[in-house]
């Protein structure tokens, strides 16, 4: 018996002492280019180890607690050697490792939607012969602590896998690798109907008063729930921190459309994950995409119908406002049956767009569709300004639509719009004859046509608080 538990300690004990890597290090990853890149992983406590890559020999040695972590260089040649090595009282050597541009996808099922059941699918997969593109998935975990580990591994593009893919983060990533010529990778982690609460850290929120209605539903369930506050921040994000991204991806607020009080609550939740992540993150104010939410349900010509999914697009447009974010307006790509839209490659597309334009300094991609800027009052005309909004334009060249207005007792009607010579938008309402304020596509799926000239739609907004 004793010969029996000896053995048994000393395969625990060589176990134990096997370096590891976290799993988001395998095979066919992406580094960023141009940043230092954190590597860490697990030893026996007091183990050295080395990390080798790209010319480079880092070393250290496991703490107390058998946490290691070692810093690269930042990599600007992206032709270096695919092997990367690292040494403990093991050895882990990992294959086919590239440096180039590496973005963090999440969010509920619009960013989960696989590519196989995007539009064209058939046509994307014979297409998809991109092997300098890799996603890794993260499997789905809610967790009522921050975790350090996670299941899932990266896989290259190819006809045969990217039917697994996220659609949107592979149609944003395919957009860069064709302009940027380097590779790219995309660390997904993400899962459908899930809240903004529950990718957020606990720290953050926890004791925001404004929060409370969010929060009050779980006081009394001790269970993981993939919607509990900071439950998938725990399972499916802090496992990747702090690996070295260039910026993230977002699509969600599908669940947090549940009513307008939710709805405005976006607004500060939204920017409150966002700063949550850079701040533990460590690469400073890294850019932010996120999808603002497209068109859906029967079309309500009341302009005084209300709207869940309006607010919720105002309140991520009001994100803006924190830097180095962009937003892709998607108010004419979905569909009214389906929250669901198929159409994944101009979400994608929009993206990268801001993505090209303001992060990668590409002069000849557009940023965005027009976004309101300001506007003024001059008798019956309110003169609206836009910002993006070269080649100001309804669509098929029809008359503009999506325009209401309202005077003092904030009735709205139907209002017409044209573009003047200087760029700007006039809008009158022979019902109005004090303008109080005006909206443009407020409703859950609005009958709007406003573009520029790269056929970018116009953002909703409205000039009031009502």
């Amino acid at each position: 018996m004793k010969q029996v538990i000896w053995i048994f300690c000393l395969c625990a004990s060589v176990a134990q002492a096997e370096v590891t890597l976290a799993p988001v290090f395998g095979d066919y990853m992406v580094l960023q280019r141009g940043a230092v890149a954190p590597v860490w992983g697990t030893a026996a406590p007091s183990e050295k180890v080395t990390v080798e890559f790209a010319g480079q020999t880092k070393r250290t040695v496991a703490g107390p607690d058998g946490k290691w972590r070692v810093r690269l260089d930042a990599i600007n040649d992206l032709n270096v050697s695919p092997l990367f090595k690292v040494t403990g009282e093991n050895v882990i050597r990992l294959k086919e490792v590239l440096v180039g541009e590496v973005w963090f996808a999440s969010g509920q099922s619009n960013m989960a939607w696989p590519v196989s059941k995007c539009r064209d699918f058939e046509k994307e997969k014979a297409a998809a012969k991109f092997r300098h593109i890799r996603m890794f998935t993260t499997a789905r975990k809610a967790a009522l602590e921050p975790q350090s580990g996670v299941d899932g591994k990266w896989t290259e593009c190819t006809p045969e896998t990217v039917g697994g893919f996220s659609g949107t983060a592979y149609f944003f990533a395919r957009a860069l690798h064709e302009k940027l010529k380097v590779p790219v990778g995309i660390v997904h982690s993400s899962w459908g109907g899930t809240a903004i609460e529950a990718w957020t850290s606990w720290e953050v929120q926890k004791n925001d008063k404004r929060l409370q209605m969010v929060h009050q539903p779980w006081k009394d369930k001790a269970a993981a729930d993939r919607n509990k506050p900071a439950n998938l921040f725990n399972g499916m994000v802090n496992p990747h921190i702090p690996y070295a991204i260039r910026g993230a991806i977002w699509y969600q607020g599908e669940r947090n459309s549940r009513n307008i009080s939710f709805a405005k609550a976006y607004s500060i939740q939204l920017p409150m994950m966002i700063n949550d992540w850079r701040r533990r993150w460590g690469q400073g104010d890294f850019p932010f995409l996120f999808v603002q939410l497209p068109n859906f349900k029967e079309v309500n010509l009341d302009p005084n119908a209300e709207s869940i999914w309006a607010h919720t697009r105002e309140s991520m447009a009001k994100t803006l406002a924190l830097p180095n974010t962009g937003m892709a307006t998607t108010i004419d790509i979905g569909e009214a049956q389906d929250i669901h839209p198929k159409n994944k490659q101009d979400v994608g597309h929009r993206l990268a767009n801001w993505a090209l334009a303001e992060f990668y300094n590409q002069a000849d991609v557009p940023t965005s569709g027009p976004l309101y800027e300001s506007h003024e009052t001059s008798g019956a005309k309110v003169i609206v300004t836009f910002r993006y909004a070269n080649g100001l334009r309804a669509k098929e060249g029809r008359e503009i639509s999506g325009f209401a207005m309202a005077g003092a007792d904030k009735k709205f009607y139907g209002a017409t719009a044209i573009v003047r010579k200087d760029g700007r938008v006039e809008v009158t309402c022979e019902l109005v004859d004090q303008p109080a304020a005006i909206r443009y596509g407020w409703a859950d799926n609005p009958v709007v046509n406003l573009i520029n000239q790269h056929s970018l739609p116009a953002a909703p907004f409205r000039t009031d608080e009502w």
